[in-house]
């Protein structure tokens, strides 16, 4: 075979040795099996990491530097701490949707200043647990027969707001709590023009009020929640939205012309003028007109007195009025329930009335 001379001087070329200067101990058996040259070989595979069985019956080429022992286990190790880095993160982000953020809000997961639970803050569920226990039903008692209705505790002992027109002429009022324990109450003042009165448990401390809001930041399409005691059924919740602001509401001052809020079991509801026109009866001769809340809640006899709530658990209105078509056309003067016309008396009204009622002058 013919030969071409090289035209680089001799030690031009580079060798690994040269790339890689570290020292390796030569194996003089080693070197003379593979290359016929006693000191000349290659060094073998590093102490610590036997070389692959595979050599035993195919030895490594020439110019081969085998650290095959080295980069698997830098590879698994890198690799494992990856999996590490984006396993915990994982873990924290998995962590946090679990529990809802509550690191944000404590441990406990409520609302501070308020006993209504993180999960249930600005629902129904939230807010009448929230509220019940601060609405009563309200039975009067009078020579033309019994009436129901509903009322709202603002003071731990006792006082408690409601329509005047579910007191009116009452000889006799027991009031039932949330609880199922019964009151006798006192009437300390009425304001008829409002359809406000304010009565008084006899011996209560300890109830659970309820928090007065501001219905001057109410607005249409605002959520709402209307608790009562509609037909005697204590403690009914509704929900809906308001419907519209500044009802002119036109109802009668006393008893006269009226059987009262669900009066003597009659199924007859408190009778109110709205846009010109009468409903649920005559409100005869002694009316008074306030703007009032209107409401889809659905609000039904005996629903009066009570409240209507805003989404962070506070009293913005005092349901006083609802329409609920009858048949009385036929005859009959049964009614069909709620269509989701309900009004209530703004709860800054009652607010800057409070007063007055305590004082009695409004009798």
């Amino acid at each position: 075979m013919h030969m071409t001379e090289s035209p680089r001087p001799s030690g031009a070329y580079t060798t690994d040795q040269d790339q890689d200067p570290t020292p390796y101990p030569y194996d003089t058996a080693y070197s003379t099996a593979y290359d016929g040259a006693a000191g000349g070989g290659y060094p073998p595979p590093p102490p610590y990491a036997p070389a692959p069985s595979s050599y035993a019956s195919e030895p490594p080429a020439p110019g081969h530097r085998d650290r095959r022992a080295k980069r698997p286990v830098a590879l698994l190790a890198a690799v494992a701490l990856a999996a590490a880095v984006i396993g915990g993160g994982t873990a924290t982000l998995v962590g946090q949707l679990s529990d809802g953020g509550a690191s944000a809000t404590g441990s406990t997961g409520t609302v501070q200043g308020t006993t209504v639970s993180q999960s249930s803050k600005g629902t129904v569920s939230g807010v009448a647990e929230a509220v019940s226990p601060a609405i009563v039903e309200i039975g009067a008692a009078s020579s033309a027969g019994k009436s129901t209705g509903s009322g709202v505790v603002i003071t731990e002992d006792g006082e408690i707001v409601t329509n005047n027109h579910v007191i009116s002429g009452a000889q006799q009022i027991e009031v039932t709590l949330s609880t199922g324990k019964t009151y006798t109450a006192d009437v300390v003042g009425t304001d008829p023009d409002k359809d406000l009165a304010l009565i008084k448990l006899r011996g209560a401390s300890g109830l659970k009020t309820a928090a007065l809001g501001d219905s001057s930041q109410v607005k249409v399409g605002d959520q709402v929640v209307a608790i009562g005691s509609p037909e005697g059924l204590t403690g009914t919740v509704t929900s809906g939205i308001i419907s519209a602001l500044d009802r002119d509401v036109t109802v009668a001052k006393d008893d006269s012309g009226s059987s009262g809020e669900n009066q003597g079991g009659g199924g007859q509801q408190w009778p109110f003028e709205f846009g010109g026109q009468q409903f649920n009866g005559d409100t005869g001769e002694k009316t008074t007109t306030y703007k009032a809340l209107q409401t889809d809640a659905s609000l039904n006899p005996g629903n009066s007195g009570g409240a209507l709530i805003n989404m962070d658990g506070e009293i913005i209105g005092i349901n006083s009025a609802m329409y609920a078509p009858s048949s009385s056309a036929a005859g009959s003067g049964s009614t069909a329930g709620s269509v989701g016309l309900g009004f209530a008396i703004p709860v800054n009204t009652l607010k800057a009335d409070l007063d007055t009622l305590r004082a009695g002058d409004g009798s």
